[in-house]
């Protein structure tokens, strides 16, 4: 039997963070994943880039059923802190948009660094590594694990969400979190492209099936967000789409302006006094593709010359345009969710140390809670922030 102070199951972001950290304050770690690899969500993350922060992370950037849950943790390792760490590793690194932080290179360069910090504060990693029993001592626990029995003082749950089953995902977290009381809340993708089935709406995304407009503000549900939209076979997809979604619910429907930044009314009456020979596509074919103005001009509009439209006509043109209105069949679910919205109900959890409120040693950390950031760099900042703050207590 192996004994350690303290056991973190998942070697993700928010893992690798509480062990190098833990480690460092002296403790004895051990860190276990199934997989057999660490940290493969922060290998794909950002497109291979990892956006591994967000230089204007607050609070505000984060859904939860328990909204002030996350204060405590951020404003004890902000963003600052991390990029302190990605610093003193030489890792190189830009900022694209929206304060969003990546890797020039790659994302590996953030798993070296944070692989690297665990060796030199002496973690254990075990890879490839179950747990098929957990069981609470009068002095911490004890797991059954496929390496053989281990006990340890404080046991630290980092297993992550449901999202992106084929790098591992599974819901381990959430079961342990059950057999010692905790109360779940209900768990769905987040950060999610959406589906559509309505045959008119389908046929035009499988169309434009790549093509990306810069520029859309998309709300639902008294939420908005102004990025880029893409279009794709199965329906919508692109960071504001992908922003939305966490704030969408089946049966609701989605309110796009493709043009946020026109006054289309004014704009669409200047060019028919301008140019009252130009068709409408014409036109919309400089403020989109070529391929989406003639389907819009075609399938949403009658195409004709500028100065063939009424007043009225022209108004409602606007008024399409600028409040496209869509209700999604669903979403592409956990398979290519960024991030799992619910999970352990943080009322049952200290905000200060993310120990459990129901059984004293028992941590959680990362995306197993109910706190979900927004798309940017939000996600892997809780992660670290969740995963120091545990590590000062455990």
């Amino acid at each position: 039997m192996q004994v350690t102070d303290v056991l973190i199951i998942g070697a993700g972001a928010a893992g690798l963070m509480c062990a190098l950290t833990a480690a460092g304050r002296g403790r004895r770690v051990l860190l276990l994943d199934h997989a057999n690899k660490a940290g493969k969500k922060i290998l794909m993350s950002g497109g291979g880039r990892c956006n591994f922060t967000n230089m204007y992370c607050e609070p505000g950037n984060f859904l939860s059923a328990n909204p002030h849950f996350c204060k405590s943790a951020l404003a004890r390792y902000t963003q600052w802190d991390f990029i302190g760490l990605v610093g003193k590793h030489g890792v190189a690194y830009h900022e694209k948009k929206l304060g969003q932080l990546f890797c020039d290179h790659k994302a590996g360069d953030i798993l070296d660094m944070l692989l690297d910090e665990c060796a030199q504060a002496g973690v254990e990693l075990r890879l490839e590594t179950s747990v098929s029993e957990i069981a609470r001592l009068e002095a911490g626990y004890q797991l059954q694990t496929s390496a053989g029995l281990v006990r340890c003082q404080s046991l630290v749950i980092a297993t992550g969400g449901l999202s992106i089953p084929t790098l591992g995902a599974t819901g381990f977290g959430y079961q342990v979190a059950k057999q010692f009381g905790h109360r779940l809340l209900p768990t769905r993708a987040g950060l999610v492209p959406f589906t559509i089935t309505d045959p008119q709406l389908k046929a035009l995304c499988t169309e434009l099936s790549g093509t990306s407009v810069e520029d859309c503000l998309v709300s639902c549900n008294g939420q908005s967000f102004r990025e880029n939209i893409l279009f794709t076979h199965r329906g919508l997809s692109g960071p504001a789409i992908l922003q939305i979604s966490s704030f969408w619910q089946p049966g609701d429907t989605l309110h796009i302006d493709l043009l946020p930044h026109i006054d289309l009314p004014e704009w669409l009456a200047e060019q028919q006094r301008e140019r009252p020979n130009s068709e409408l596509k014409t036109l919309l074919a400089e403020l989109f593709t070529k391929k989406m103005a003639g389907l819009l001009a075609d399938s949403w509009f009658v195409n004709k010359p500028l100065k063939q439209y009424t007043p009225g006509e022209l108004k409602a043109i606007a008024a399409q345009l600028a409040d496209w209105q869509l209700v999604p069949a669903g979403t592409e679910g956990y398979r290519t969710a960024e991030v799992t919205l619910g999970g352990v109900d943080t009322r049952e959890v200290s905000s200060k140390t993310m120990e459990s409120l129901k059984s004293p040693g028992l941590y959680f950390i990362g995306e197993v809670l109910d706190v979900s950031g927004h798309l940017g760099g939000f996600n892997f900042q809780w992660a670290w922030a969740s995963g120091y703050a545990a590590a000062q207590y455990v």
